[in-house]
């Protein structure tokens, strides 16, 4: 009897240390939603972009994938982001879709222009670039190699 008591006393502790871990790396991973004010983009092709997926400017996070929906008369691909009250975007910004790596998520890099005119709550992204096709470079390239 006294044996199952430390065991399970032992297994309790076991989980509250695994619970503190996942608690800890959450908080320290950034992968909550930023909030802030919303624009939108139209993009010919999302790849493998996911809701929550990062929103970034140099490489550094500014914004999360909030929604994403099919456009029923253009069949675009209507990306809303949320990006962070702190950046200003001007109206000449550009959107592409990236992939880290090979095997890696994908993510909306922004290249922020010159204008004055900045993009509002609301607003659109004009100048958008589609995910790139992985699989059809790779195969182009395996298929080009001649003899």
């Amino acid at each position: 009897m006294k044996r199952n008591i430390v065991e399970t006393l032992i297994g309790a502790i076991v989980l509250v240390v695994a619970i503190g871990f996942f608690t800890y790396a959450y908080s320290r991973a950034d992968v909550g939603t930023v909030s802030g004010y919303t624009v939108n983009a139209e993009f010919t092709g999302v790849g493998a972009l996911a809701t929550g997926a990062d929103v970034r400017i140099s490489g550094i996070k500014v914004g999360s994938v909030v929604r994403q929906e099919l456009d029923p008369t253009t069949f675009m691909a209507r990306v809303t982001l949320s990006i962070d009250d702190s950046i200003e975007l001007p109206t000449d910004t550009t959107a592409a879709v990236g992939i880290e790596g090979l095997l890696g998520g994908a993510y909306v890099a922004l290249e922020p222009g010159g204008e004055e005119e900045l993009i509002g709550n609301g607003g659109q992204i004009l100048f958008t670039q589609a995910a790139p096709d992985i699989i059809g470079l790779v195969t182009q390239l395996v298929f080009s190699q001649k003899d």
